[in-house]
């Protein structure tokens, strides 16, 4: 067992984990954050995506001490004093959720999308760019729209 230390959405934590926990445990299991959901465990799905220093990773592939001293964002972090971010708002006014699951990892991804995507994103962009998070329920149209319209 080791002491893994970081920034999770701004609060320092040290947490004792075994050297093959991943991120995603650690978050979900060990510190309560049930946002960042679990899918596939093979990075298929896109469900588990945060943020470690300010890029999209897939936690389910990630080991947990490979986050040491980093800054983690998850899902919970990402609202800011009580208001909800741009694309999560986007995605509210886009009907871009349907069950939920995937929604978390995906408005992770689209974060991080908007903010380093270098030029105008288009829904054909948004598709490719988004092509490993995956919606089972079929609203990619929604989710797209949503993306586009948070980037504008």
């Amino acid at each position: 067992m080791k002491i893994v230390s970081m920034n999770i959405n701004g609060s320092p934590v040290s947490k004792e984990v075994e050297d093959n926990t991943l991120l995603v445990v650690l978050l979900r299991e060990k510190l309560g954050m049930t946002g960042t959901h679990v899918g596939c465990d093979t990075t298929q799905c896109g469900c588990c995506v945060v943020h470690v220093d300010g890029t999209s990773v897939k936690s389910c592939t990630m080991l947990a001490l490979q986050a040491e001293g980093c800054d983690v964002r998850t899902i919970e972090g990402l609202a800011r004093d009580g208001e909800l971010h741009p694309v999560q708002k986007s995605f509210k006014e886009n009907h871009a959720l349907q069950c939920g699951f995937c929604t978390p990892g995906m408005i992770m991804a689209a974060v991080d999308l908007v903010d380093s995507y270098p030029g105008k994103l288009t829904p054909e962009i948004v598709r490719e760019e988004m092509e490993g998070n995956l919606c089972r329920c079929t609203g990619y149209h929604n989710i797209v729209k949503a993306i586009v319209a948070a980037a504008e």
